[in-house]
């Protein structure tokens, strides 16, 4: 093993065993540059996880294993800010970093199953469900529920197509990751 990779290697390391300590992050974690995580509660995120440069995650979240997030990537919350709450200016509202926040959003959870792959710059807001194998395109919006393995793109995200362009294929995929979806889909 290089020098460089090794040197990465404790990088990660050091990362999800000080630095994000608090959440529960599994094994094989990899991080770009700035990147930053961040939950109100709970951030659990699974085995092999890969979130690029200049991403985040701010939101209650449960991350499962094999995920890619590509570079500038944001998970974030939906209601991060009282902006109802009147007579105050939105910039000095109630938000979801303080202890007494309790607006709207503050028990979405966002999932995200395991082998998903968001492209570079997408946002995905809080509370959203992306089913396990699916693929979110570059700059993709997404505001609701995504079907497991398929493929999701545009401002708001949108299905285009299924993952695998056979449903045997995909059945073979399924049994062989050994997938919760083998027989049903």
């Amino acid at each position: 093993m290089s020098i460089i990779k090794s040197l990465k290697k404790v990088r990660n390391e050091l990362l999800r065993k000080i630095k994000y300590r608090k959440y529960s992050i599994g094994p094989g974690f990899s991080s770009g540059i700035r990147v930053r995580l961040w939950a109100k509660r709970k951030l659990v995120i699974g085995r092999n996880f890969y979130i690029g440069r200049d991403a985040l995650v701010e939101t209650d979240a449960i991350i499962g294993d094999n995920v890619m997030l590509g570079n500038r990537v944001a998970v974030i919350g939906k209601y991060d800010h009282n902006f109802q709450q009147v007579g105050t200016p939105i910039r000095h509202a109630v938000q979801m970093r303080d202890t007494d926040y309790d607006w709207k959003g503050s028990s979405l959870i966002t999932i995200i199953e395991n082998d998903v792959m968001v492209g570079h710059g997408s946002t995905i807001y809080g509370g959203v469900k992306i089913g396990e194998g699916s693929i979110v395109a570059a700059t993709s919006l997404v505001t609701k529920d995504i079907e497991p393995y398929s493929i999701y793109a545009g401002s708001p995200a949108k299905k285009i197509k299924c993952r695998f362009d056979t449903k045997e294929d995909l059945h073979k995929h399924l049994e062989l990751v050994q997938s919760k979806y083998f027989g049903i889909l």
